[in-house]
Order: C-alpha cells, then sequence, then structure tokens
C-alpha cells in the first residue's frame, strides 16, 4: 500500500499531534500537518481519550519551548478532541491485554491498537510499532518511514 491518506477511517496517534507542532524536524513536521488536515478535512481521523492526555503531558513538559496550559488545552480542543470517538474504558482494558499477551507490545501501545480496532479503523498511523504490520485487520503505518 502507498503512504497515501485515503477516505478510509484511520487512527492518529500522539506523535502525530506532537510532530504537527515540532519545529526541530521540518519534514515530520510538514508530513504530520498534512496528514491532520487531510483526515480531518475528509472525517476520516479518528483517536482516543489516551492521545489527548498522552499529547497535553508531552506540550506541557516536553517540548523544547512548552506550551502554556491554556495553549495545550486549546490545541487538544481544536484539533484531537474532534477525532475522539473512543471511551469504553473497560472494552479498551480488557482488548489491549489480550493485544499485549498476544504480541508482547506495551499496554500503552496495545491500548492505542484496541482503541483503533475498537472504532473500526483500517491504518494505524504511528511510529511506535512495527510499519507494514496488519493485526486483526489493522494496518500500521510510519507515516514518516
Amino acid at each position: 500500500m502507498s503512504g497515501g491518506v485515503s477516505s478510509r477511517r484511520v487512527f492518529l496517534d500522539t506523535n502525530i499531534f506532537v510532530y504537527l507542532l515540532d519545529r526541530g524536524d521540518p519534514a515530520k513536521q510538514a508530513r504530520a500537518e498534512s496528514l491532520v488536515h487531510q483526515t480531518i478535512a475528509e472525517g476520516s481521523a479518528v483517536t482516543s481519550y489516551q492521545v489527548a492526555q498522552e499529547f497535553l503531558s508531552v506540550a506541557t513538559r516536553k517540548f523544547r519551548s512548552v506550551m502554556s496550559s491554556e495553549e495545550a488545552l486549546a490545541y487538544v480542543a481544536r484539533l484531537v478532541l474532534p477525532c475522539c470517538e473512543v471511551n469504553h474504558p473497560l472494552l479498551l482494558y480488557a482488548r489491549a491485554l489480550s493485544i499485549v499477551e498476544k504480541t508482547g507490545w506495551t499496554f500503552y501501545d496495545a491500548l492505542i491498537v484496541s482503541a483503533a480496532l475498537e472504532a473500526g479503523c483500517e491504518v494505524l498511523y504511528t511510529e511506535d510499532l512495527q510499519t507494514g504490520r496488519i493485526f486483526e485487520g489493522l494496518e500500521i503505518r510510519n507515516p514518516f518511514a
């Protein structure tokens, strides 16, 4: 499959939103910007509350120039939360634990995969897992590879 975006439902992991604001890597920033804006415009972007939480943690603590709480919250409200469709913690946790047993992935990576599967996504855009792998019908892609 190509690295392009289609009208399929796609799950955007935290690193996509982080790179959108990271001036340290212009190529990744440009790719993240294209991916986020295109998938939101198409209505195909999906994410979870875990992504919003992780983004807030990174943006207010780990950025070279950290965002204020107000800036970070405004960003999440504008770009991340409108894509949040998954919030069934018990179902997600159970599925994530099963994924951990099957794959050996970390719980938090498995939780992202669980949310993407729960939302019916066909593609998960992330840097954190093996690009090209298909897990239960979900294709994992690194958009920066």
